[in-house]
């Protein structure tokens, strides 16, 4: 069934949907949004018609289709409209090199810290503990010098041009400080990005929406529905 609208169905608190948020801001077309705590509603049985592996974010496109992982949201979302210049074309130099390093932040930057969200969500006794954080301190450390030497003196991860790529990791990098493992001024490439990226409108958009605060859009917010009007627009419910 065909929607007015893409909506985004993002998870809170903090998760990595926040990029995918920042980057439907940046295109600047049409979109809504629907709010998923977590754990508990992205794990019912309503949200795994959306998502059977319920995970966000999820999206529902105009054309009412599902697409879900980071990844290729993020890729859709660059897609909508090249000349924005947040994505690229298949087949051209540029996508590969986007996609590389979407591939990057998805597993290694972004399972760096797995370890260290298992210790926190779930508990663990002391040894379990102590043995888990010192192996996810090890990947966080690893993954950001590898993206530190990857960015370099370049004012945007793919260059002089932002795109859905930098979206991401502004959702993912601000986890440190969930996880007192390291200090990003140690990695002052990365630090330099994620200063820049923490003052666009559209990262303080997506922080005011986590927050439930004021939100200016400067895209094409279109506002938040709920997970019942939206599940309304999937195929299997035309």
């Amino acid at each position: 069934m065909k929607t007015t609208a893409a909506t985004l169905f993002y998870g809170v608190p903090s998760g990595c949907s926040f990029g995918s948020i920042v980057a439907l801001e940046w295109l600047g077309q049409p979109y809504r949004l629907s709010r998923i705590e977590m754990p508990e509603m992205v794990t019912g049985d309503a949200y795994r018609r959306i998502n059977p592996v319920a995970e966000t974010p999820s999206l529902l496109t105009d054309g009412g289709q599902v697409i879900s992982e980071s990844f290729a949201i993020l890729n859709h979302i660059g897609a909508r409209d090249i000349d924005k210049g947040i994505g690229f074309a298949q087949g051209t130099a540029q996508f590969d090199r986007l996609n590389q390093i979407l591939g990057f932040l998805n597993t290694t930057f972004f399972n760096a810290f797995a370890p260290l969200w298992h210790v926190l969500e779930h508990g663990s006794d002391d040894n379990e503990a102590a043995v888990l954080r010192e192996y996810g301190r090890a990947k966080v450390l690893r993954a950001h010098a590898l993206l530190e030497a990857m960015l370099g003196d370049q004012p945007w991860l793919l260059g002089e041009h932002k795109t859905v790529a930098d979206a991401y990791f502004a959702g993912i990098a601000r986890w440190t400080k969930y996880h007192d493992v390291i200090d990003r001024r140690d990695y002052p490439n990365l630090q330099r990005l994620y200063d820049k990226l923490q003052a666009d409108p559209a990262v303080v958009f997506a922080h005011a929406i986590e927050q439930q605060q004021r939100a200016v859009s400067a895209g094409g917010f279109l506002g938040e529905i709920g997970m019942e009007q939206a599940m309304g627009w999937l195929p299997q419910a035309a």
